[in-house]
């Protein structure tokens, strides 16, 4: 009789620390997981940044009384600087316009395919690409004489490639006498 109970202790016991086992597993996927999404959305977040900084610097440059406000004809699929484009973006899709990336925000590293890299000295991950942007003539605020911009920005995150972050803002601007702006808002 007490054999039988010997053997009965042992598969208990077996039974016991399989399913301990199997706990112990999930919670390692499940803390797995977590860290996945957390890093998802920091790169998100790095990629809205990234954008929001080219789309304030675009809204900037059009301000300044420097800056040839004058449509022209945009072409190829880079600017060497920036720009006012004569053609509106008609979709979201933004592949294969002409993108100004001549501007990098202070303070924003930038190494192709992104990743952190032993000469950066913070433990921040770096961008992996430029900021891109797209100003485009939209004619005239109905009833006044005040020119309407269509600003793009596109911001990437640290990792590249076609799983990489992207992130796409856009705003409407006016421009009225002596560079006044008003903010149509973002879209």
């Amino acid at each position: 009789m007490k054999k039988r109970q010997c053997g009965m202790a042992l598969i208990a016991s077996l039974l016991i620390l399989i399913m301990v086992t199997i706990i112990a597993l999930s919670m390692f996927r499940s803390s797995n997981l977590l860290e996945k999404i957390s890093g998802n959305v920091r790169e998100n977040q790095r990629a809205f940044q990234s954008a929001q900084d080219a789309l304030v610097y675009a809204e900037w440059w059009l301000r300044q009384p420097t800056s040839s406000v004058n449509p022209v004809a945009c072409t190829g699929t880079s600017l060497p600087n920036l720009q006012v484009c004569n053609a509106p973006i008609s979709s979201a899709n933004v592949s294969g316009l002409p993108l100004f990336t001549g501007y990098t925000p202070p303070g924003m590293t930038v190494s192709s395919g992104g990743g952190q890299t032993s000469a950066s000295t913070t433990s921040d991950v770096n961008y992996s690409q430029n900021p891109a942007v797209y100003i485009a003539y939209l004619g005239l605020v109905s009833g006044t004489s005040a020119p309407l911009y269509q600003v793009t920005a596109i911001g990437y995150g640290g990792s590249g490639g076609p799983t990489g972050s992207t992130c796409i803002v856009q705003s409407n601007y006016s421009l009225t006498g002596a560079g006044n702006v008003t903010n149509l808002g973002q879209l």
